[in-house]
């Protein structure tokens, strides 16, 4: 793999974290990764549906190989940081898990996040002490590997549809923290009251809150609650997905409009007119 300047992308993602609120957008291919260096965003990460989702794929249907090849392939593609969104690092038993996220690190992103969600109906999230192992287990690997990753540990209570989903965030962020998260993150908080509970109760590590909805509020408003970075999953690529479907049912029923608002294609031959 040949990518510039690593360490420096690594050094200036982890102090991206350090002070203020920026946005981290999430890519789903190549020219969407380009796009976004290009409009000025300072770093990106992975997202397991927008990806899923141009493979023709469900979220969370794609294997390890595909994700740690399209992990690479987003690094490759710009200069920017990359946080790999690695679900819940693709193995159940911790000598898989550490592998994996050793591999991970290996495709040169500058971060890496793992869930707590199974994917199981039937137990939608680990058990809090298995969760714990697995995040110190990650944490482990990064240490060994001597790369300066940042481990991201993600509750996912409030989308597998816990009874109380913001103590029991509260909870595991605070254990997942102890046990050697950078950064928090607890996807599905939307209120101001549960944003601002979750960022006291890491304090002083970063958090990251997921907007992927029309919010009301804006990322000055978040930074006053003490937000670090703001994410948007699957948000772009719904969008880019939203306009195409929109498109083509005009185009079934047998009308041109929806070409109203495209992007040009002297637009974009220039936004890609150097290429690599």
């Amino acid at each position: 793999m040949h990518v510039k300047n690593l360490a420096a992308r690594r050094a200036a993602f982890r102090k991206l974290h350090e002070s203020g609120c920026f946005v981290i957008p999430n890519p789903w291919d190549v020219g969407s990764a380009r796009a976004l260096e290009r409009q000025g965003f300072k770093a990106l990460a992975t997202t397991s549906s927008g990806f899923a989702w141009s493979r023709g794929r469900p979220d969370n249907a794609m294997d390890v190989e595909a994700v740690l090849e399209h992990c690479r392939e987003i690094v490759e593609a710009t200069n920017l940081a990359v946080n790999a969104d690695f679900e819940d690092g693709h193995a159940r038993d911790l000598d898989g898990l550490k592998k994996n996220v050793r591999r991970c690190i290996g495709t040169g992103i500058a971060g890496l996040s793992i869930e707590d969600a199974t994917g199981d109906a039937a137990q939608p999230l680990y058990e809090l002490s298995e969760a714990v192992t697995r995040i110190r287990a990650a944490r482990e690997a990064i240490d060994a590997s001597g790369e300066d990753v940042m481990l991201i540990a993600r509750a996912e209570c409030f989308l597998t549809g816990h009874s109380d989903p913001l103590n029991e965030s509260l909870k595991r962020l605070k254990a997942y923290a102890e046990a050697g998260a950078d950064c928090l993150y607890a996807p599905g908080a939307k209120t101001p009251e549960q944003i601002r509970a979750i960022v006291q109760a890491v304090v002083p590590k970063p958090v990251n809150v997921l907007v992927g909805w029309p919010a009301q509020f804006t990322l000055d408003d978040l930074a006053k609650l003490g937000v670090r970075r703001v994410s948007v999953g699957g948000a772009l690529a719904g969008s880019a997905w939203g306009g195409f479907l929109r498109t083509t049912r005009r185009l079934l029923e047998g009308h041109f409009d929806g070409f109203a608002q495209n992007a040009t294609h002297a637009q974009m031959n220039t936004m890609f007119a150097d290429g690599d």
